[in-house]
This record gives structure tokens, sequence and C-alpha cells, in this order.
């Protein structure tokens, strides 16, 4: 069976902050607190996460909309899970949603030495719009991010 043809995406539930906290906390140097998550769950930002076919996260979404812009905030994807395709899924599932909601363009921010990342936006359609400088932070001092944009 083709493995993105058994995952699915639902809205993330309080109760699946645990798991997604874990994914976090393996996948990033200065990861998200568990707090930043409920907050963004209680303040209505589209929280999504995916499922495997045993109903395990496997990955997660969040995006912010305003006006007619979408933001994703995060998107990622469990090590076990990696490179077969839930990054793709998750990001055309943010698409697809922010396309529902009638935006006229999605956002992101990405660290420049976030190889897998960036291709797998350029893939999508993002193109680079601008640089925030130091955004992100890094182990000696700050790093940029760049701003990438695709037009729906």
């Amino acid at each position: 069976m083709n493995a993105v043809a058994a995952w699915r995406a639902r809205a993330m539930r309080r109760a699946d902050v645990r798991d997604v906290i874990a994914i976090e906390r393996v996948s990033y140097s200065f990861p998200w607190s568990e707090g930043v998550f409920r907050d963004c769950l209680r303040v209505g930002y589209g929280c999504w996460v995916a499922l495997d076919e045993e109903e395990c996260v496997a990955g997660y979404a969040l995006m912010s909309t305003a006006v007619d812009e979408a933001h994703v905030l995060n998107l990622c994807v469990g090590p076990s899970y990696r490179r077969r395709g839930l990054g793709t899924f998750l990001l055309n599932h943010l698409v697809y949603e922010a396309a529902q909601a009638r935006m006229k363009r999605v956002l992101l921010e990405v660290r420049p030495s976030n190889a897998g990342a960036l291709a797998l936006y350029r893939a999508q359609g993002f193109e680079p719009v601008g640089r925030r400088k130091r955004y992100y932070p890094a182990f000696e001092g700050r790093e940029d991010a760049l701003l990438l944009a695709r037009r729906l």
C-alpha cells in the first residue's frame, strides 16, 4: 500500500499536544513549548495532525490566517516518517485549507540552513519574497529567515 494513501489529516486536539511536543522536541534545537501549541489551539489557528494507518501522530502543521493571507507557523514530520512524502502531504493540506478560506497567498519562514525544507517548499511553488534578519535563535547568535510565498 502507498504510505501516502494511508495518511489522513484531522484537526489537532488538546490530547494531541503531548505527541506533537514529543516530535517538536526531537526535531528542533529550539523547540516550541507546550504552551505555544496550547495557545495556538486556544486562539483558533488552523492546527492539524497527520495520522498514520494506525492513527498515530506522524506530523503536524499550524497556520494562521488574516485578511487574505495565510501564514504557515510550523510544519514538522516525525523522524521515522521523513522522506516518505508526509511533508508534502501536510503542506498541500495547508494550501488547500488556505484556498478554501479564500486566501490570496500563503507565507512562511524557513532557515536558509534547512536545505530539506527549502527543497520541499520550492517544489510546491513557494518563492523567496524577503528575508527576516536575526529571526531564529541559533547556538551562536541568531539566524536569518527566508520569507517564501505562494500565490493561490
